[in-house]
């Protein structure tokens, strides 16, 4: 963990290992992925099949056998406590109430009685979901993919997500099944996204491919862009807590160990304007660490990339924030909504002292899939937009073809283009 002065000499060179943090393994791994792509498009089934034994010691006679049956659904049901199948639909519920503010609808302007302009709104026909495995099980990212799928009316939803070893979280299931989950694959990693991005005999190819996952399924979404549509390119997971010296230390400590915990190139700072304050936090996280489960990753995360950084003024701390982008910010200060319209760049905004970033991660209702490393910048929130497309729709009567072909035609002459022109000018001829 850095202790860091935001005046000081060195303070850039010292953050910059932080901000930086995984580039150097993501070059790495893009020849590895670009080869297992190559290789699935080619062999298809037989390819997943195989880097799926290999990467996950996974067996199976062919790749339709991968596939969760609705038998494995119903019997994960039976797996769960009744008290967190209850929290998983309350999850649900508050997500799809949320997503449902952001469906936009097809219209038409008629406001001038010769033209005719609109947009119309059209549900993506199939995407596929990516929920992570391996380190954790995750039914809150099926959850955050799922619903707003479903609220934007996706025809088809296609969840892949790895199981070494065979099992899978039968909390992953029960949320898949309530947020409306059509088909789930026993398949993770590159090979998975290829899959989705290319289609196989067995894997269905889809049009959109969310949800997060390591570096080298982050690569492989990056290299099938185009082919397909992603979110975005997420990064390793980061919070940045923003404090005036007012709250629990222990709360602040809580709350940067939440993110910790995700991986070991996870990002935890504390930026204040309260040097006391930010060493007792510093305290309070080493007293916790020895209380946690997977402390392992989270003081390996902590100690490489978290930082306590001091400043004077809180227009520092916010032009410091702003610079970096956060995924997640919290504004553990005594009045956030008097600094909120300052926050230009951040995945989600967490306001005040009782507004922990997990609660946005589970239930709040916004949407946990956020824009890192920066991105904030010009990546939003995954939302019911990621899955919808927009046309646009044009209607020229004769009469508005009339009053404003001229001036088509001539923009179409200055840019040289003379048949453009000529399917306008034909028309206007008596």
């Amino acid at each position: 963990m850095l202790l860091l002065d935001i005046h000081d000499k060195d303070f850039d060179a010292r953050f910059a290992a932080i901000l930086s943090r995984g580039e150097e393994a993501g070059r790495e791994v893009e020849q590895v992925v670009l080869g297992i792509i190559e290789d699935v498009r080619r062999r298809g089934d037989a390819a997943v099949l195989e880097l799926t034994r290999r990467f996950d010691r996974l067996e199976a006679a062919d790749l339709a056998a991968l596939e969760v049956t609705a038998d494995e659904m119903d019997a994960a049901f039976s797996q769960v406590d009744e008290a967190d199948v209850a929290a998983l639909m309350l999850a649900v519920e508050r997500v799809t109430r949320f997503h449902e503010k952001q469906k936009q609808q097809t219209w038409i302007s008629t406001e001038e009685p010769d033209v005719m302009l609109g947009q119309k709104v059209t549900p993506l026909q199939r995407v596929g979901i990516y929920v992570p495995g391996g380190k954790a099980s995750y039914p809150s990212s099926v959850i955050m993919n799922a619903v707003p799928a479903r609220v934007a009316g996706v025809g088809e939803i296609i969840m892949v997500a790895p199981t070494p070893g065979g099992e899978i979280n039968p909390h992953v299931l029960v949320a898949a099944r309530l947020s409306g989950v059509d088909r789930i694959f026993r398949i993770g990693g590159a090979q998975a996204v290829a899959a989705l991005a290319y289609g196989t005999a067995t894997v269905p190819m889809v049009d959109k491919i969310t949800g997060p996952g390591n570096i080298y399924v982050a690569t492989a979404k990056k290299l099938v862009f185009g082919q397909v549509g992603i979110d975005m390119i997420a990064g390793p997971s980061e919070i940045l807590v923003i404090s005036d010296g007012s709250g629990s230390p222990a709360h602040i400590a809580a709350d940067l160990l939440s993110q910790a915990e995700h991986d070991e190139l996870a990002s935890s700072i504390l930026i204040t304007i309260d040097r006391g304050f930010g060493e007792q936090v510093a305290v309070e996280v080493e007293r916790q660490l020895t209380l946690l489960s997977r402390e392992s990753i989270a003081r390996a995360s902590w100690e490489k990339y978290g930082a306590i950084i001091v400043a004077e003024t809180l227009d520092e701390v916010i032009a410091f924030s702003n610079r970096i982008a956060p995924e997640h910010l919290e504004l553990a200060v005594a009045d956030p909504f008097a600094i909120l319209s300052q926050i230009t760049n951040a995945g989600a905004i967490f306001m005040g002292h009782w507004t922990p970033e997990a609660a946005g991660d589970y239930l709040a209702g916004p949407n946990h899939t956020l824009p890192t490393g920066g991105t904030a910048r010009f990546f939003s929130p995954l939302s019911v937009d990621d899955f919808v497309k927009k046309s646009s729709i044009v209607y020229f009567s004769k009469d508005g073809l009339q009053r404003l072909g001229e001036d088509i035609v001539r923009i179409a002459a200055l840019e040289g283009l003379e048949a453009h022109g000529k399917s306008v000018s034909i028309r206007l001829r008596k």
